[in-house]
């Protein structure tokens, strides 16, 4: 299999893995929907539906950054003459793969630490903190990913995009 293919069954794999957070987000909000009429005693329901929209949101970004999905301020690459577009985006893209790998590091440390201190929820849950921010570290891994595999992309003058329209098309 070629590394092409690996990172993106991973991008989809991650993709997938959030909508499956999402869909738990759903029935965790109707089960506490439930909960408030028959008084189940079900505890911690609103803890544990915010962990399912965080990790939402963070195992989508990789996959959302593949789609060029992100919002993305084109203004003054537009503006910019032809020979120095290529060098912004290049630019932009390093810059992103930076701001990312430091937030990786720090998602990944903070899972750690949380771990290590056997650190709990404040809520009714009482739930391991490391549980949850598991998947906030994965996105944000796999974030880094996309954009080193984005700027790697774009130094070599190859296309990281999926055909998302022309808002998302590489710069030529």
């Amino acid at each position: 299999m070629t590394v092409r293919k690996t990172l993106d069954h991973f991008y989809d794999g991650l993709m997938a893995l959030a909508a499956l957070s999402m869909v738990s987000a759903f029935v965790v909000v109707i089960l506490g929907i439930a909960d408030r009429q028959f008084a189940f005693g079900l505890r911690g329901l609103d803890s544990y539906a915010g962990y399912a929209i965080a990790a939402t949101l963070f195992l989508a970004l990789p996959g959302t950054l593949k789609r060029g999905e992100h919002i993305r301020v084109t203004l003054l690459l537009q503006r910019a003459p032809k020979r120095l577009q290529g060098v912004l985006e290049a630019w932009c893209l390093l810059a992103g793969v930076a701001l990312t790998s430091a937030l990786a590091w720090y998602a990944c440390r903070l899972v750690w630490l949380s771990h290590t201190t056997n650190d709990i929820s404040q809520g009714s849950d009482a739930s391991p903190l490391w549980v949850p921010q598991l998947a906030m570290a994965l996105g944000c891994v796999g974030l880094a990913v996309a954009f080193i595999d984005a700027a790697v992309s774009r130094i070599v003058g190859k296309t990281f995009y999926d055909d998302a329209g022309p808002e998302a098309a590489h710069i030529e």
